[in-house]
């Protein structure tokens, strides 16, 4: 695997520090764990190991990653490993892809309310589909869906949202049957953003009763009951923002899409350009553009880079990929199982079968192709193997023929 000529790493480990001194005080511990991280992922400083082809005898360096979920080089594999344990739940029905976006307003004060605010937000989007699916006059199911939280636009602003993944139907109320919904056509938006900004709001002011809301800076003076009230109420009058996508082709494009969403990062590597004095250049996705035009470049200072790569990450332990109804952990074997059994779809059983069949072939020999598909000599495209691992701040006995970095 080649290194990526512009990292992340890079900026952190040329202007990190001068940034840390510059805002200390300023910096949650979250933060500064994830600097540090990053800084170091797949460096001498967290140990690594040896590769030796078993063809040639090439040999090679192999530095550990940090694992942390924050990190633009530790999220590939993570992806990789979270799809696969996710296709066992796939059904052999359409999926939708459904966005929940905050009004800018309440982005801005979950700023400083992350956890609460991101909180509110899973559950409002969650609870929202649950009860418009459940009602008769729109599909009158229980369903099941995946929750990814993002909490950045192309350019790195705060850009709290939630990305949904839902089969095409549900379980009928009584468990009977299953419900599948209109032909390219889920749930309607209307119904879905009006219901949502309600119970949002209903959310966001019992936090404010509570007393879990802090106010800073400009939003300091929504403390006041009454300023809080005036801030509220033109909220329940704009439309907020939920999207619906066609329906996917089929269960392996739904995977694809998946891996597009639940392990990124606020920018990956592939998007940064350049690095120099002037600042760092990155691609970005201007989506009120036309196509053709949509797609630019951006050069922001380093300070602010790491500014507006910094305000994504989460606070510690959150969880920002969720599953509910059919799909909550509690019951998701058993729910699954009765749907199918509803569904009757050969299509499924061919899938089972397949699965079935690739496993076999694969667990007889599945030490030396978890190998190939790991390490890859780059010489002769042989499985390489771990002929020596070395702790943090050491190196191997003798230095092999090249170090691999990435």
């Amino acid at each position: 695997m080649s290194r990526q000529s512009l990292e992340v790493a890079d900026i952190f480990r040329a202007r990190g520090e001068r940034w840390r001194q510059a805002h200390h005080g300023h910096i949650s511990l979250n933060q500064l764990k994830v600097m540090s991280a990053i800084e170091i992922c797949r460096s001498a400083e967290l140990g690594g190991h040896v590769l030796q082809c078993t063809d040639c005898g090439y040999r090679q360096i192999a530095y550990n990653s940090c694992r942390n979920r924050h990190c633009p080089k530790c999220q590939g594999s993570a992806a990789h490993r979270w799809l696969e344990a996710r296709q066992s739940d796939l059904l052999p029905v359409g999926y939708y892809h459904l966005v929940f976006t905050l009004p800018a307003p309440i982005s801005a004060l979950a700023f400083s309310n992350k956890s609460v605010i991101y909180t509110i937000l899973f559950k409002t989007a969650a609870k929202t589909l649950q009860v418009i699916a459940a009602d008769p006059k729109h599909l009158g199911a229980r369903v099941g869906f995946t929750l990814v939280l993002h909490t950045w636009g192309s350019s790195m602003v705060h850009h709290p949202h939630v990305h949904g993944i839902v089969p095409g139907g549900g379980l009928s109320l009584d468990g009977k049957k299953w419900v599948p919904c209109r032909p390219g056509f889920f749930l309607s938006v209307r119904v879905l953003s009006r219901l949502f900004r309600r119970l949002f709001l209903e959310k966001l002011n019992e936090a404010y009763l509570t007393g879990e809301l802090k106010f800073f800076g400009e939003h300091q003076a929504l403390s006041k009951t009454k300023a809080f009230a005036n801030w509220l109420n033109p909220l329940k009058k704009i439309d907020w923002v939920v999207y619906a996508k066609a329906p996917f082709s089929g269960p392996e494009t739904v995977l694809a899409y998946l891996s597009r969403y639940t392990h990124r990062v606020a920018i990956s590597n592939s998007r940064l350009l350049n690095f120099d004095h002037n600042g760092v250049t990155f691609k970005w996705k201007d989506y009120r553009g036309k196509k053709k035009l949509r797609y630019k470049t951006m050069t922001l200072s380093a300070d602010e880079f790491i500014r507006r790569f910094l305000i994504h990450v989460l606070p510690g332990r959150f969880h920002r990929i969720r599953h509910y109804g059919l799909l909550a952990n509690s019951g998701r074997k058993d729910n699954l199982k009765h749907a199918r059994e509803l569904l009757k779809d050969h299509t499924d059983k061919a899938i089972q079968k397949n699965s079935a069949i690739e496993s076999k072939s694969t667990e007889a020999d599945k030490t030396i192709e978890l190998q190939q598909a790991i390490y890859v000599c780059p010489k002769c495209r042989h499985p390489m193997l771990i002929i020596e691992n070395f702790m943090r701040g050491q190196m191997p006995r003798a230095p092999p023929n090249k170090v691999y970095l990435s």
